[in-house]
C-alpha cells in the first residue's frame, strides 16, 4: 500500500506540472515549492493548513498559540496557492511556506530544518511521510476541527496505510460524537469532542466588525442580499432575484474574480445596475444610486455581512458549500445549493429552519420572499441562527488547555 501511494503522490505531481501550462493555480503550486527556501529554527510551532478556509478556522488556535508563546517561532504551510496567496505575509507567523510534496526526503528535511516542538493540523489533510516523521521523532501531532464520515477511507477495507496514518496522531479534537463513534471502531480512542474552532473565529469577527464607509453609503438605508462564495450557477440564480427585487440592494462576493468571470457576472444584472468595488473612488458622490456592487477583490467577506438582511452561500450547485458560519453570525438567514451533505452545520441549520437549500429558481424565489414578506418568520429564523453560533463556541479553550496542559506536565 505504501508503494501504491507513493506512486500515487509522484503521479500527482506529474499531473499538476502538466497542468500548470494552462492554468495558473497549477503554476503557483509548483513555482512556489520550486523557490521555497526554509528557514532553520531552534524550535518552532508548525500550523498546516490545506487552503484559506482552514486558516481562518484554525485562526482561533493560531492567534493564541502566537500569544502564549512569543519566543517560539511559528512556522506556516498551505498546501493550495489560494491559502499561501492571501496569507504570505501575515503577522501570525515567522515563516509561511507551501507544504512540500509528501516524500521521505522531503519531510525528514522540512522537519529537521523548522524544528517543530508540536505541530497542528486543521480539520484534515493527511500526508503519511510527514506524519511518520513526526511520530518517529517524538513531535506531538494534533488534529484540530476534524470530523470523519463513514465514506472516508478510512474506515474502508483498503484504508489500512490511511489508519496508520491516524495512528500517529498524539489528540484528535474533533466537532461531533459521530466522529468518536467512527475513529473508536477502529480502535483510534485518542479523541477529544472539541467542537469546530470556526464558531469562535466567526463570533469573535461579528461582535467586532470592521466598518466599510463605502458599503453604508451603498447601503443608503436599503436592505442587502449578500451573495458570498458564489459560482456562475449561483450567480445566474441569484440575478433573477436582482431583477425582480428592486427595493433590495445586492452585493455578489464571487469565489473567483478574474476580468472574465465578473464580466460574465455582469452580462446577468441590469443593465447600469452595478458598480465594482475597484471602481467606488471614481463614483463615490453616487454609490448609493446602484443596486448591485461587485466584490472583486479578495478579504472582504466575512466584514460585508454585517450589512446584511439575508444571505446566500455559493458552492451547493458544485462540490459543495463554502462558509455558512461568517453570515450566521450577525444573524443573516442562509440559503445555499443542494450539495451540502458534508458540512453538519448545514443539517444543524436546515434543521432549526435558519438556513434552507434550495434546487433551482423556483425554490429561491419561494424562500427569499417568505424571508422577505413574512416578518415572524425571518425574526425566527435570524434569532436561531445566532444563537446556534454562540451556542457552539469554545473550542478553541478546549484545545489550548489540552495543549498548554500536555507541554507543561512534559
Amino acid at each position: 500500500m505504501l508503494l501504491l501511494y507513493n506512486v500515487g503522490i509522484q503521479l500527482y505531481f506529474l499531473l499538476i506540472r502538466l497542468t500548470s501550462f494552462f492554468n495558473k493555480k497549477a503554476k503557483l503550486w509548483i513555482k512556489g515549492r520550486k523557490n521555497s527556501a526554509l528557514i532553520r529554527y531552534p524550535e518552532s510551532i508548525w500550523f498546516h493548513f490545506a487552503s484559506l478556509g482552514e486558516f481562518e478556522q484554525g485562526r482561533p488556535v493560531l492567534e493564541q498559540m502566537r500569544s502564549s508563546n512569543p519566543d517560539i517561532k511559528i512556522v506556516i504551510t498551505f498546501f493550495s496557492p489560494s491559502g499561501y496567496q492571501v496569507r504570505k505575509n501575515t503577522s501570525l507567523a515567522d515563516a509561511v511556506y507551501y507544504l512540500p510534496l509528501d516524500t521521505p526526503q522531503n519531510a525528514r528535511r522540512f522537519i529537521e530544518t523548522i524544528n517543530p516542538k508540536l505541530a497542528i493540523f486543521t480539520k484534515y489533510e493527511y500526508w503519511y511521510h510527514f506524519f511518520n516523521e513526526l511520530y518517529k521523532r517524538n513531535i506531538p501531532l494534533y488534529v484540530i476541527s476534524g470530523i470523519f464520515r463513514p465514506n472516508q477511507v478510512f474506515f474502508k477495507w483498503y484504508g489500512k496505510l490511511h489508519r496508520e496514518m491516524l495512528g500517529c496522531v498524539a489528540r484528535f479534537f474533533v466537532q461531533d460524537e459521530q466522529s468518536i463513534q467512527l475513529l473508536s471502531a477502529i480502535g483510534i480512542n485518542n479523541v477529544i469532542v472539541s467542537g469546530d474552532t470556526r464558531f469562535d473565529r466567526v463570533w469573535t469577527n461579528a461582535q467586532q466588525p470592521k466598518t466599510i464607509a463605502a458599503i453604508e453609503e451603498f447601503k443608503n438605508g436599503k436592505n442587502i442580499f449578500i451573495a458570498g462564495s458564489t459560482w456562475p450557477a449561483d450567480e445566474k440564480l441569484i440575478s433573477s432575484l436582482v431583477k425582480e427585487n428592486r427595493d433590495w440592494k445586492f452585493i455578489f462576493a464571487s469565489h473567483e474574480i478574474s476580468e472574465e468571470k465578473i464580466k460574465s457576472l455582469i452580462s446577468l444584472l441590469p443593465p447600469k445596475s452595478a458598480i465594482r468595488h475597484s471602481q467606488i473612488a471614481s463614483s463615490a458622490p453616487h454609490l448609493s444610486t446602484y443596486r448591485v456592487m461587485i466584490i472583486d477583490n479578495v478579504g472582504m467577506l466575512s466584514a460585508l455581512y454585517q450589512y446584511g438582511k439575508i444571505a446566500f452561500i455559493g458552492g451547493g450547485f458544485g462540490a459543495g458549500i463554502h462558509n455558512t458560519l461568517e453570515a450566521a453570525a450577525f444573524g443573516l438567514p442562509v440559503i445555499f445549493g443542494p450539495n451540502y451533505s458534508k458540512f453538519k452545520e448545514a443539517h444543524d441549520l436546515v434543521e432549526l429552519k435558519a438556513g434552507f437549500s434550495i434546487t433551482d429558481e423556483a425554490s429561491l424565489k419561494v424562500i427569499t420572499n417568505k424571508l422577505i414578506n413574512d416578518q415572524q418568520f425571518y425574526n425566527e429564523a435570524s434569532k436561531e441562527i445566532q444563537n446556534y453560533v454562540k451556542e457552539h463556541t469554545g473550542a478553541t479553550k478546549t484545545i489550548i488547555d489540552y495543549i498548554n496542559h500536555v507541554q507543561v506536565v512534559k
